[in-house]
């Protein structure tokens, strides 16, 4: 049985991460199947599924017919807690099968903070923690992403680790397994030895690393005499691989809730603190009708209403003015915004913002990163102050309210005047709005600066947590009483991140028993407790300051020195003596710095410069509206739809009525929304039989068809089942009466307990919510409430003015009944009155 239908799983937060089974999800016939990979994504849905990489990938490996790609993700605390309290292992999404039972169990490594969750995902699944020590019949447990730069921390764990672009690389691993079925090879060993042959694939049992007697890495013995190091997995045309067109459409609200198409890959800036911009070089461009095509037929296919262009700096791409242009005139009329999410200041010009601004004004964040031009020329981030305060004082000239600025702290040669020079550019910014300063807003988020491998400032010492809380804490006092809102990262969590990101093979004995001291979700400042880590680094003789303060000579072997970026050290050594002598290095647009990274034959930069797109001028002229239509669409929610919360449905209902290619009538104003009304909001869980929401659609329909239309774009568990065309001046309709049937599953209800709540005036109920505790009169809520069979209650609901109360609330107060014994109430609601 799925959890999905077990009763205690009613009572776990945001259920609608776990129900799988969403708009464009892949799932295959068994049968069928030769090679099964679990893509895991070590933190909750709303995270994973935010993650271009892993659609990306999802979309590569499920287009072979003999390989089945399938999702999984952390679970959050509370449901952690019950698999394992039950002995149930995690599954995927598609298949609802154990990882264990996986070929191979692919994870994505972002961050080094989510380690300690691939360790609590193993566990959850009964899979030995130390690669040497599975077993035959264990999956293949690999690894990707970016962290994967250095692996050394985590490579005791893993089988194969990917290092760069996972394209071509996860699809030579799956049929490197598929190979050795088909010979009837089951013997991980050899199986591993076909897969190191493969670009960009580390096996670290194939290494040994020798240490000397004061911690610093001596040697890294190749164990193979021609596998001597890694070279990254790169591909010199991404449009090899076309973007998905078909991403899947989460239930649940994402941290990026919108369609998402990679325009380029790789940057050319150099900014010297930036790994990214180091490890994923060159820059690669898709071609714009690529773009514009894949944008097309991904939000037809998913009914998304924003997209944004990603890219490591969106800014930067060769047409960005004409391709934002016949997007926006593509897809404007239809309401659909576009947002650019890495901008770089001095890409920024006034034609562009106000294509950006066309539909709704998406947002406005900028990375400044230092407060002064002789820091920013030391990071070579190429920003000059008067180019800042003049984007600035167009953002804010244009409509904009609220700016977004990010910066570091902690940067090599930071002086404190440097961070002064912070407090002063944020207040010249709010400036900038000149007579909407009353409403200009601008928030600074302020990190500290962690050194990470395969980068110029590698062999830089990083600043104390303490004294980072002092800088923090100086430019907090310093914006005290202005518009600026200060945000910033615990700097506790970074110094966690700066022991991973330059570590090596002897932190995985304190990643172990950090997880036995409950470390999980370290990325999350709620669950990260700096006292079980301290704890696990005394317990196995780990001194983090070796790591984090130790300024290394150049001379040093890092423990990553087996695997290639493409940039040399010696570019980088370069790039750090420039930093010192703050000297700024061009773009590599410009010229071809040597770096290391391009052959000029097969790999260069992949550029479209001077495109314009033909025969699109007139496209953004709106056409006539048509006269529209009002219609009360009446829908059931039942089976696991029970567990989408309110918003969830709404967008749901929306996403799939712009799929069925309905006209929808927006609203007017600074951020139009289509004229979609519910008529109530039903408790998460609940299911029912009768729900209604009214849609306003331009153009004449055949209501006939309408329901099979919109149908055919709902999940299970929602079906319209009627459609009436409904006065366009009626005015929305109250909800006066919900009706419910309730299935106690074995309870049993004292008769008295019930003729006391009927014959009393007053009973009250406590509710608890963020404002606290409030006592609210059940009675006068509930219009009637009678037994009728051992196991079934039928229960009317007035909805009155003023505080109202779920059903499950009523009956748990009236009955005394526990918390578990609440939640394994069935909830369906079997009729409402409107009015």
């Amino acid at each position: 049985m799925s959890i999905l239908d077990q009763q205690w799983f009613s009572s776990i937060s945001r259920p609608s991460r776990y129900i799988g089974n969403e708009v464009n999800s892949i799932k295959k016939d068994p049968s069928q199947i030769e090679v099964s990979i679990a893509l895991v994504f070590p933190d909750i849905y709303e995270i994973g599924m935010s993650h271009t990489g892993l659609k990306i990938l999802y979309h590569i490996l499920n287009s072979h017919h003999w390989l089945t790609a399938e999702r999984a993700f952390s679970p959050w605390i509370d449901l952690e807690k019950e698999l394992r309290h039950r002995k149930i292992p995690l599954t995927t999404l598609e298949s609802n099968l154990p990882l264990s039972d996986f070929d191979i169990v692919g994870f994505s490594l972002q961050h080094e903070l989510c380690y300690t969750n691939v360790l609590d995902i193993l566990a959850l699944c009964n899979i030995p923690f130390l690669a040497r020590k599975r077993s035959d019949a264990d999956p293949l447990i690999i690894a990707g992403g970016p962290a994967c730069f250095n692996p050394e921390p985590v490579a005791e764990f893993f089988d194969a680790i990917v290092v760069g672009d996972g394209e071509d690389a996860a699809l030579e691993i799956c049929r490197t397994v598929r190979k050795a079925k088909h010979r009837n090879i089951n013997n991980r060993r050899d199986i591993l030895s076909s897969m190191h042959r493969i670009r960009g694939i580390y096996v670290p049992s194939c290494f040994n690393v020798i240490y000397r007697p004061d911690g610093t890495v001596d040697a890294i013995e190749p164990l193979i005499p021609y596998y001597r190091f890694v070279e990254k997995a790169l591909i010199p045309d991404i449009e090899e691989y076309p973007f998905p067109d078909r991403q899947v459409v989460p239930f649940t609200g994402l941290v990026h809730d919108r369609l998402a198409v990679e325009i380029s890959r790789g940057c050319t800036r150099g900014c010297r603190f930036c790994q990214a911009g180091m490890t994923y070089r060159p820059v690669r461009e898709r071609a714009p009708e690529s773009i514009l095509e894949t944008s097309e037929k991904a939000l037809r296919h998913t009914g998304y209403d924003d997209i944004s262009l990603l890219s490591l700096s969106s800014g930067d791409y060769s047409s960005i003015g004409p391709l934002l242009t016949a997007l926006m005139d593509r897809q404007s009329n239809n309401k659909v915004a576009v947002s650019l999410p890495s901008l770089r200041i001095d890409t920024l010009d006034a034609p562009l913002m106000e294509q950006i601004k066309r539909v709704r004004k998406t947002g406005f964040t900028l990375a400044p990163e230092a407060g002064n031009d002789r820091l920013r020329t030391i990071i070579n981030k190429g920003l000059k102050q008067k180019d800042i305060l003049e984007t600035a004082r167009a953002v804010y000239g244009m409509g904009w309210n609220l700016i977004k600025l990010y910066f570091m702290i902690g940067l090599p040669f930071e002086e404190e005047k440097d961070l002064q020079d912070i407090i002063n550019l944020a207040k010249q910014i709010v400036g900038q709005a000149g007579r909407k300063s009353k409403r200009a807003k601008l928030n600074v988020s302020i990190s500290t600066f962690v050194p990470k491998s395969h980068t110029p400032f590698m062999w830089y010492p990083q600043i104390t947590s303490k004294e980072s809380r002092r800088r923090v804490q100086f430019i907090r006092n310093g914006l005290k009483g202005s518009p600026v809102r200060v945000k910033w990262n615990q700097p506790e969590l970074s110094w966690l991140e700066g022991i991973f990101s330059r570590g090596d093979r002897k932190l995985s004995r304190a990643l172990m028993e950090a997880w036995r001291l409950g470390a999980r979700f370290d990325a999350w400042g709620e669950c990260f407790r700096i006292e079980i880590w301290e704890k696990a680094f005394k317990a196995t003789g780990v001194n983090p300051d070796f790591y984090l303060q130790r300024k290394r000579p150049l001379s040093e072997t890092m423990p990553w020195d087996h695997i290639k970026s493409g940039v040399t050290k010696e570019y980088l050594k370069r790039e750090w003596k420039k930093a010192q002598t703050e000297i700024q290095t061009p773009d590599c647009r410009e010229k071809c710095l040597e770096c290391g990274v391009c052959d000029h034959k097969i790999v260069d930069p992949v550029l479209f410069k001077d495109w314009d797109s033909p025969g699109m001028k007139n496209l953004s002229t709106a056409p006539p509206i048509p006269e529209s239509r009002k219609y009360c669409l009446t829908f059931t929610k039942l089976d696991h739809a029970r567990y989408l919360g309110h918003l969830e449905l709404v967008s749901v209902f929306i996403r799939a009525l712009k799929r069925a290619g309905l006209n929808l009538v927006y609203s007017r104003g600074f951020h139009p929304m289509p004229k979609v009304s519910f008529a109530c909001a039903l408790p998460v869980g609940t299911e029912s039989i009768q729900e209604t929401v009214d849609i306003e659609v331009a153009g004449k329909g055949d209501i006939a068809s309408l329901k099979n239309i919109i149908n055919r774009q709902l999940p299970d568990g929602i079906s319209v089942t009627s459609v009436d065309e409904v006065p366009h001046n009626r005015k929305r309709q109250l909800l006066i009466e919900s009706h419910f049937l309730m299935t106690l599953n074995g309870l049993e209800l004292k008769k008295d307990d019930l003729d006391r709540f009927l014959m009393s005036d007053y009973f009250p109920v406590v509710k608890i919510n963020k404002k606290g505790e409030h006592k609210i009169n059940a009675r006068p809520l509930v219009k009637s409430l009678k037994l009728v069979s051992p196991d079934e209650i039928e229960l009317v609901i007035q909805h009155l003015s003023g505080p109202q109360l779920k059903p499950a609330e009523i009956v748990k107060s009236i009955f005394t009944l526990k918390d578990s014994q609440a939640t394994g109430i069935k909830i369906l609601k079997t009729r409402q009155i409107l009015e």
